[in-house]
């Protein structure tokens, strides 16, 4: 076992611990950026002017009428930015227009104001002249213009043409489904401010304080080391400010830079809804073939993303979804070609799993969909092409542990006790005419790393004071997901202390630089990784010192709940007299430490190699029940089996996937993401701008009964203390869900019926699903 994976007895990491944070959420002493500037004096504010066009070229902007209102003390344009005019990773992001507007609702001014009300009459006074230009704004319109942009990726392996001629049923069909809106409880804001010597300090919500410099440094043309970023906690990201954050802190430190005094951006929620991206929506048309006993033979298709109206991180969203398209299906031949869609719209970006949930998504509606078409249930269909030991991906990876998918889903199937209520929902459906029933399970497989291998890296600077006492630095953020709480773990472990011996300081680039985006499931491992390191570093050093105060050699000394001994346990001596005598010996208490993942290699242009370090298992099983008058439905029961390895910290990972879960059922039946389509002037307008127009899931939505277990003698070796991510894959563990609607509105029609059933599932689309089954559409 290795040393990254082993734990020590009496470890603090596997022990259920509330999140660090929790009293301080709840009872509303927690601060977030928004709340710094209420300490300051001389706070300006900003707001956004907005295009009114999908898409135009601006023929003349006059600020002067701003300036006339009171309170107005600058208004940006283009012609404001010193350095480089992009706020995005493919230097095609202008972060304010200078001829062109691509999307309705685009910044084209920031007005700073005395107060935020003067700063919004400013921006309604701004006048601004447009000639339309055509705009493409549905994903369909864009294939059809051949609208694209980015590159076009492809996975290709064994034989298609040949598999397809031997298989003995070949289906074929067309899919697309919506995006998804973060709607974190606190929208994008950055707070900026000069000190006396020039220096630039940025508190930002942004789960990428490293980029998040760097593009504001592109854009006042100015040094990375003369910008700070700093994080408190973020009140959620999802994925939504691993990228999308950096423009709004460039607005803050460029009015901080012009005017001198601290600038302030935060977003309402309509702003934030009308102007940052979202989960892309994907087209994917395929072709399958199955054998004789219903195995997959081959697969062909193409994966279209809704990249919006700049690359952002298109690129690696749709390359990540290629490579989880089988989910956790052996496919011997297949062959998948990806596309990023150029439209007017948002730049859609990043979001919990990362293009995986698209991909996977892709194979478990061909399998629900056509499971009645091969006579076999959808159940048995999906275990009967599960990975099997010796089998690799589509790009050539090979699948580890690919027995524990196989485990998951037999405890589910078990504890869950799903053979009895099939046959119970069997006579209720049988007795019932108006509401039906559906039992459904769906597993998950999904690889951890950054698609990008350079980000696979972590940093940490640990400093151990005088009194014992512990500061740990990372390069990770909070945002609610409890890293920081297994930070205090994983350094109360390593250096053999009590978690109260140990706190975490705020995220900052001037402790820990380079740092990888807090995202791609990878927190825990990364900066689990290098604090773990830099804590080995200093107990190393004070072994040396304990071994001359016990008489042992270094190596026979134990750090344990904060008491240093020797093998036997007589002798002892206290952990902050030894850190005590360690400093009055000149021995260093502090380090830097860093980690990356090892073993990770892979070639982009091929589309092979071994992108990730492991993967995570799921199984989930869903019941629900139909109605019939209006298509409305109630989750009844949710069981889950979730692999995270050996857990650092079983509360907080339990949390995570109940939260995964029900976010991904949010997108799987309810959010339901709509556009302005029409030839009104309002086209391209986003229609669903706030919580009365775009449902997220509530209390009212969750299952009855939720049972979440984690998978036992799941040791991840190689992982910190044997641990696994578990941040995005739950979100796919809800495709359970929207399956067993598919079958609660199939047993509304006639036995054997397929179902085309529209993603988001929502109650009209349900209803109408059903309808369809009543009239025998998809009947065999």
């Amino acid at each position: 076992m290795s040393t990254l994976s082993q734990r020590p007895a009496h470890a603090v990491v596997g022990k259920p611990q509330p999140h660090e944070s929790a009293v301080a959420h709840v009872t509303g002493s927690a601060r977030y950026t928004d709340d710094l500037y209420l300490q300051m004096r001389g706070v300006l504010h900003a707001y956004p002017l907005q295009a009114t066009h999908a898409h135009a070229r601006i023929m003349r902007m006059q600020t002067s009428a701003a300036y006339r209102m009171p309170g107005v003390v600058k208004v940006l344009t283009a012609t404001d930015i010193p350095g480089i005019n992009d706020q995005g990773a493919k230097h095609d992001e202008p972060m304010l227009p200078e001829d062109e507007v691509m999307f309705y609702g685009q910044p084209v001014a920031w007005v700073l104001g005395e107060s935020l009300e003067a700063a919004k009459a400013g921006a309604a006074a701004i006048e601004v002249d447009y000639e339309p230009l055509d705009s493409l704004i549905t994903l369909t319109e864009a294939i059809a213009a051949e609208s694209f942009h980015g590159i076009q990726p492809v996975i290709d392996k064994g034989d298609c043409a040949s598999a397809f001629a031997d298989a003995t049923q070949v289906f074929t069909g067309e899919f697309e489904f919506s995006g998804q809106e973060h709607f974190y409880l606190e929208t994008q804001n950055s707070l900026a401010m000069l000190d006396e010597s020039g220096q630039l300090l940025i508190h930002s919500s942004t789960q990428h304080p490293t980029e998040t410099q760097d593009i504001v440094a592109q854009v006042l043309g100015i040094p990375a080391h003369q910008i700070t970023v700093q994080v408190l906690r973020m009140g959620g990201a999802f994925g939504g400010k691993e990228m999308q954050s950096h423009g709004y802190a460039a607005v803050a430190g460029l009015g901080a830079l012009l005017t001198g005094r601290p600038v302030r951006v935060r977003l309402d929620r309509t702003l934030d809804m009308t102007m940052t991206g979202k989960r892309h929506g994907f087209h994917a048309k395929w072709q399958i073939g199955f054998d004789e006993h219903g195995r997959i033979l081959a697969l062909e298709a193409t994966l279209t993303a809704d990249g919006g109206w700049s690359l952002d991180l298109s690129e690696p969203v749709l390359t990540r979804a290629l490579c989880h398209i089988d989910n956790g299906y052996w496919i011997p031949n297949i062959k998948v070609q990806g596309r990023v869609a150029k439209c007017h719209k948002t730049s859609q970006t990043a979001f919990r799993g990362f293009g995986g949930p698209q991909g996977m998504l892709v194979m478990e509606d061909i399998l629900g969909r056509v499971a009645p078409k091969l006579g076999i249930s959808a159940r048995e269909l999906r275990r009967r092409n599960f990975y099997t030991r010796g089998q690799d991906t589509p790009y050539y990876q090979p699948v580890r542990h690919a027995d524990r998918l196989a485990a998951a889903w037999q405890q589910v199937l078990d504890q869950a006790d799903v053979p009895h209520r099939e046959a119970q929902i069997e006579e209720f459906n049988a007795a019932q005419d108006y509401c039906k029933r559906a039992l459904a399970l769906t597993p998950v497989k999904f690889g951890i790393s950054f698609n990008l291998t350079a980000f696979n890296q972590g940093g940490a600077l640990v400093m151990v004071y005088k009194d014992g006492s512990v500061l740990v630095n990372h390069g990770g953020t909070e945002m609610g997901q409890g890293l920081h709480t297994k930070m205090l773990q994983v350094a109360a472990t390593t250096l053999g202390v009590e978690m109260s011996t140990v706190r975490i300081a705020p995220t900052r680039t001037d402790k820990v630089p380079n740092t990888s985006a807090t995202a791609a499931s990878s927190g825990s491992d990364l900066n689990g990784g290098a604090v773990k390191d830099a804590c080995e570093q200093i107990r190393a050093r004070l072994a040396q010192v304990a071994a001359g105060k016990l008489a042992v050699p270094a190596h026979e000394v134990r750090f344990s709940r904060g008491v240093v001994s020797d093998l036997s346990g007589r002798q002892q001596i206290g952990w902050s007299e030894l850190v005590n005598a360690a400093y009055f010996q000149r021995v260093q208490l502090s380090a830097a430490g860093f980690y990356r993942t090892e073993g990770l290699h892979w070639d982009l242009s091929r589309m092979t190699g071994s992108p990730f370090k492991y993967f995570a298992y799921g199984v989930a099983a869903s019941e629900v029940e139909v109605s019939r008058f209006d298509g409305s439905y109630t989750l009844r029961r949710v069981d889950i089996v979730h692999d995270v390895g050996d857990s650092l910290s079983p509360l907080i990972d339990v949390g995570q996937i109940e939260g995964g879960f029900v976010q991904g059922a949010g997108w799987m039946t309810l959010e339901d993401l709509r556009w302005d389509t029409s030839d009104k002037p309002t086209r391209g307008r986003v229609l669903t701008q706030a919580a009365s127009t775009y449902k997220i899931p509530s209390f009212s939505e969750m299952p009855e009964q939720f049972n979440v277990t984690l998978l036992d003698k799941a040791h991840e070796e190689g992982a910190v203390y044997g641990s696994k991510a578990v941040g995005e894959p739950p979100l796919m563990l809800a495709f359970s869900v929207r399956e067993a609607l598919r079958q609660a509105v199939a047993a509304f029609g006639a036995h054997g019926t397929s179902v085309e059933l529209n993603s988001p599932a929502t109650p009209e689309a349900v209803y109408w699903a059903i309808e369809q089954a009543r009239a025998g559409g998809g009947r065999l």
